[in-house]
């Protein structure tokens, strides 16, 4: 019996942002598909608009593994984490063994695959550990612009100072993003009128039976 992905399933369990006024809690789960979403996004960006050659499935696969870690470690809140740099360090090494944990809870034959996922130390996933950690910094000005939307103020330094350090970056792919996607987070399922911006085109009927069902 191997309990690896079993322990995985437990990410629903961690919720993340424990220093700050939540009015909606984030888990650690579905921080991380967010992050995949995004990762592959960034990564078909890169490919589509600036030449780039990504494997934008093996970002997503990074993504959804890159926090893993905290099942065991939990989430620690960035001002700690990166309070100095003896902590830092310290927590560096704890997520080391954090991985080295899970991994033992795998078969042999596979283990080395997932600690490559886990670790991003495959050949090739040097270039997408940057847009792995990109798309981590988009899904936290997400939580800060979803939080602001809620009347929540608590957030709005951190949304400042996390998008900054998206600029910082200097990514084409993650500029394009903040540009082109991230307006919209902002703005009301009514200001996004997702059915006209897709084009689509329902009969009367049809458009009364699906509001009926949206706004119920």
């Amino acid at each position: 019996m191997y309990h690896f992905f079993a322990m995985l399933s437990r990410m629903k369990y961690i919720n993340r942002w424990g220093l700050m006024h939540n009015t909606r809690y984030e888990n650690l789960c579905e921080h991380s598909m967010e992050v995949a979403l995004l990762a592959h996004a960034l990564a078909t960006l890169g490919n589509r608009r600036f030449g780039k050659t990504y494997n934008a499935e093996r970002a997503a696969a990074l993504a959804v593994l890159h926090d893993a870690s905290e099942i065991i470690t939990g989430d620690l809140p960035t001002p700690v984490k990166y309070h100095s740099e003896e902590i830092r360090k310290a927590y560096g090494e704890v997520e080391e063994m954090a991985v080295e944990h899970l991994v033992s809870m795998l078969p042999e034959d596979l283990r080395p695959c997932y600690r490559e996922l886990m670790t991003m130390g495959a050949p090739g996933d040097q270039e997408l550990r940057a847009l792995v950690k990109a798309a981590d910094r988009i899904s936290a000005a997400i939580k800060c612009i979803e939080e602001r939307r809620g009347g929540n103020q608590d957030f709005r330094k951190a949304e400042q100072g996390i998008l900054q350090s998206i600029r910082d970056m200097r990514l084409p792919e993650a500029d394009c993003f903040l540009a082109e996607f991230l307006p919209s987070y902002g703005l009301t399922i009514e200001e996004q009128d997702y059915t006209r911006e897709a084009g689509l085109h329902f009969s009367p009927s049809s458009q009364m039976v699906f509001s009926q069902v949206v706004h119920k």
